[in-house]
């Protein structure tokens, strides 16, 4: 018997626990319920504040990244163009050492070649206008004469001291023939 009394009253208690659960369950979706409400007014409340904060504290970390930023790309910008501008010495200084080259070697064949230098060209100007003021002044004083009939007449009496030239003995036949490249 003792065993149907402890039965019975597990069944009871069962019961009780049985009907009570529900109503628990009940409870505590209801109270979820009304905490889930809460919640979602005081977001709405909350919200745009929290929002407007967001966005203030967004607005203030764009402006120091971009000035973050903006401090490196000066920073990049002016280590770029310091670069650029090494890069462009370097070559003109290349440059110029090509030239310097290419007219040394230049000149050098110019003066294997017999080719006058300016230099040289230049002495020879002074020379020249050195040599036509001489002139111009023996001209005034009238000594060119005497010196231009000397320097006519020894070119007058080598031209009657030439002997005759082979050229001139040939017949018209001959020097046709010579004239093509066949000579006797």
């Amino acid at each position: 018997m003792a065993k149907l009394k402890s039965s019975a009253k597990n069944k009871k208690s069962e019961q009780k626990f049985g009907e009570g659960l529900p109503k628990s369950i009940m409870d505590s979706a209801q109270h979820i319920w009304q905490a889930g409400m809460g919640a979602f007014t005081r977001a709405q409340e909350e919200g745009s504040k929290l929002f407007e904060a967001l966005v203030k504290e967004g607005s203030g970390l764009e402006m120091k990244t971009r000035k973050l930023a903006g401090g490196k790309v000066d920073a990049v910008r002016d280590a770029v163009e310091h670069r650029v501008g090494a890069v462009k010495e370097r070559a003109a200084d290349t440059w110029d050492r090509l030239e310097k080259v290419f007219e040394d070697r230049v000149q050098r064949a110019l003066t294997r070649l017999g080719v006058p230098s300016r230099a040289d060209l230049q002495s020879l100007i002074k020379r020249v206008d050195e040599l036509n003021a001489e002139l111009r002044k023996l001209g005034k004083t009238g000594a060119v004469a005497p010196a231009a009939k000397a320097a006519t007449k020894p070119a007058a009496k080598s031209a009657r001291t030439m002997p005759a030239t082979k050229s001139a003995k040939r017949t018209p036949a001959k020097r046709a023939k010579a004239s093509k490249g066949l000579t006797d």
